[in-house]
């Protein structure tokens, strides 16, 4: 008798084109771990909404996202790529786990402090909730694993805290979930500074790239990228960020190794050449992508038969967590009519 696959879940905002920071950073990990792990991939419009959203936009840009991800290579047959409210049970999960989230848990995350800085009076209730409904994303697949940066290991951190916390109060109902560490996944820093990570949020676009930038635009992007003034091509991070930074996206876009990228990018002459192959390794890989999303869009039956399937099969998971959930904190059932 087979295995059965431990179960990942990760979540990712509606917010128009990832960088090619997501793409290297999450995008390509989502790829890879669909043929390990049974996956839940959920694209969070209701996480998005805690900052006040065009409607037209958000609903644009979620189904989107789900033709990108397509085209990037995640396999709707081997994932569960979904809309986050197409599934209710969400909503629902994260309302009782409100009840077992202490206020001072939620007012000591990182990320609330920093985004309600100097706003205090503008915070809606949902900046501050919002950890409890990531919590709630995750248990309700009964998650095993939840791959995240080092910025998010407090977010795994409450959702261990509230899971045991609601395991203790009754029985084991969820799995307590644990980070993983993805075997391939490299940090990608901003165009014009790098020392600070690639971010769309940034103000100056020249500081990233987007996945469905066209071919102009990111070779004007690289050749404008931050350097320096040796003109010599080795990787060196804390003293050459900016051709380390360079030297990382090419040597993920062409999938060979650092060294083998500084052998082949140190005999090309200088930073002009150098910023050019950089160009032209991103430029070939995201090109059938690009080519591919375009394809996705103009099928609008296709991506319309993902999103309901896709919904209808992480339902089916969530609301046998949720109702195991109802029935141990003594919510009565709907009874039928007889």
């Amino acid at each position: 008798m087979e295995d059965k696959k431990k179960v990942v879940f990760s979540g990712i905002q509606p917010s128009g084109s990832p960088t090619i920071g997501n793409y290297i950073g999450a995008i390509r990990n989502y790829v890879a771990l669909q043929e390990e792990y049974d996956c839940f991939y959920s694209v969070v419009d209701m996480h998005a909404i805690t900052v006040r959203q065009n409607p037209a936009e958000l609903r644009k840009n979620s189904r989107n996202l789900i033709a990108l991800l397509i085209a990037c290579g995640l396999d709707p047959q081997k994932c569960t790529l979904y809309v986050q409210s197409h599934v209710s049970a969400h909503a629902e999960l994260c309302w009782i786990l409100n009840c077992y989230t202490y206020m001072g848990e939620l007012s000591r995350m990182i990320q609330f402090k920093e985004k309600s800085k100097g706003n205090e009076n503008n915070v809606v209730a949902g900046l501050l909730d919002y950890p409890v409904l990531q919590v709630a994303d995750i248990l309700l697949y009964q998650t095993d694993l939840v791959p995240i940066g080092a910025d998010q290991k407090q977010h795994l951190e409450i959702t261990r805290d509230v899971a045991t916390r609601f395991n203790n109060a009754y029985s084991p109902t969820f799995k307590v979930p644990d980070i993983l560490i993805p075997k391939v996944g490299a940090r990608v820093m901003s165009i014009n500074d790098p020392t600070k990570k690639m971010s769309k949020s940034s103000d100056d676009p020249n500081s990233y790239i987007l996945i469905l930038d066209k071919p102009e635009d990111i070779k004007r992007k690289i050749k404008r990228a931050v350097t320096d003034s040796e003109n010599s091509i080795y990787y060196d991070v804390e003293n050459k960020p900016g051709v380390s930074n360079l030297i990382t996206i090419f040597s993920v876009m062409t999938g060979k190794s650092i060294d083998e990228s500084i052998n082949e990018l140190s005999n090309l002459g200088g930073y002009g050449a150098f910023k050019e192959a950089v160009a032209d390794a991103t430029i070939a890989t995201l090109e059938p992508i690009q080519k591919r999303y375009d394809e996705l869009l103009k099928d609008k039956a296709y991506i319309d038969k993902v999103m309901y399937d896709n919904a209808m099969k992480a339902s089916r998971v969530a609301f046998k967590t949720l109702s195991k959930v109802k029935r141990k904190i003594g919510f009565t059932e709907l009874p039928r009519p007889q």
